[in-house]
């Protein structure tokens, strides 16, 4: 099997790498953190301007006709870089819900929006009582003339607080856990019966729970089949698993290649530490971690073609064990060997451990994904 990047793909690699390290340098990112929006248009108007905001979009939609791969570029790219813009929210997962479930009509209107920089969507599904069990919705959609009313509460929403729309998850029929009777909407967060609070996250990126008190939605916002949203929603998902597999790989070579560096430059006992055998075991231990990652990492993103689910979900859930398990490990690791100014806010090397013990929580965690693949028979 050929893992090589086409003449495209390193392109598009090299000029989101370029683009990132010179705009987007660890200095730049704390200014964005702590702006009043905390997070900056601007960077994500240079990121429209590369074409990434279109890239997995058909192209009669206003996209790109990219795939997972192209996905996973980016995705290392903002890895690498701690990118707190709502790449993942809006391009990722909330277009993966419009690519799989929306009309034509839909698409048109919004497709282009995004692409261009101008539109920022959030994924609000998850709800306090839930945890990660996708068909676990208890906000109603109830049918009135001319629309839905939305009626519930939808917790951790990353970019909920500056999103400018929300895909919300909703049923309209059903039992609270039935996987039929789940809708999905599109709401204006200033729209009537609204409730916003906005908080920032760990990692430096910001999140929302929202309430949803007597929402109108109108028709023609609502995306697909207003009962059959959930195929849609595992889809997204998954999308979105392998999204974050492909950056965290991106933060743990960037982990890595920060504490080998420090190893040659940091001086004990007239030398430097890199020449002690057991460090550079435990650097050699971060190596293969990473490798063990990202090897895990390509298997999800080819497996998000795969169209029997429940083969796609045990692949990604392996996937995301593998990825929870490296990123603890060299995150551990890189704090360790880099000693009291790893702990710093000052030093990238911890926020990178940041972003990625947050991963391991989002879409599930390990010990999440390990039971879904027993509960499945494994991965073989």
């Amino acid at each position: 099997m050929n893992f090589e990047l086409s003449e495209e793909q390193l392109l598009l690699k090299d000029s989101v790498e370029r683009t990132l390290s010179r705009a987007y340098g660890f200095e730049a990112r704390a200014k964005i953190l702590a702006s009043p929006d905390g997070w900056s248009r601007e960077a994500w108007a240079q990121l429209a301007e590369l074409g990434v905001l279109g890239l997995p979009f058909a192209a009669q939609d206003g996209g790109f006709d990219a795939g997972p791969v192209e996905t996973m570029i980016v995705m290392e790219a903002v890895g690498r870089a701690l990118v707190v813009e709502p790449y993942l929210p809006t391009v990722v997962t909330a277009g993966a819900l419009l690519r799989r479930g929306a009309g034509a009509e839909l698409r048109a209107r919004l497709v282009p929006q995004i692409a261009e920089g101008g539109l920022v969507l959030a994924f609000a599904h998850a709800e306090p009582q839930a945890r990660w069990t996708l068909c676990d919705v208890a906000t109603t959609a109830r049918r009135v003339d001319g629309g839905y009313r939305l009626t519930g509460r939808k917790s951790v929403v990353v970019a909920g607080g500056i999103a400018d729309l929300l895909a919300v998850s909703a049923r309209t029929a059903g039992a609270r856990t039935d996987t039929a009777g789940i809708g999905l909407f599109l709401v204006d967060p200033k729209a009537a019966g609204v409730s916003i609070r906005a908080y920032p996250t760990q990692d430096g990126r910001c999140a929302a729970d929202i309430l949803l008190a007597d929402v109108f939605v109108a028709d023609a916002d609502v995306i697909g089949d207003p009962e059959g949203g959930y195929a849609a929603i595992c889809g997204a998902v998954d999308e979105g698993i392998a999204a974050v597999c492909a950056e965290a790989v991106g933060a743990m070579d960037e982990a890595l290649a920060m504490t080998v560096d420090y190893l040659k430059t940091r001086t004990q006992f007239g030398v430097a530490i890199g020449s002690f055998q057991a460090l550079q075991h435990r650097a050699a231990d971060m190596f293969v971690a990473l490798e063990q990652a990202r090897s895990m990492a390509l298997y999800a993103v080819m497996s998000v073609a795969e169209p029997d689910p429940e083969a796609r979900a045990a692949a990604l859930s392996a996937a995301k064990v593998q990825i929870g398990r490296s990123g603890r490990f060299i995150g551990q690791e890189a704090i360790q060997l880099h000693g009291g100014i790893g702990m710093t806010m000052e030093y990238k090397v911890g926020h990178l451990f940041k972003r990625l013990t947050m991963i391991d929580k989002e879409f599930g965690d390990v010990d999440h994904h390990l039971a879904r693949l027993g509960a499945g028979g494994g991965l073989l």
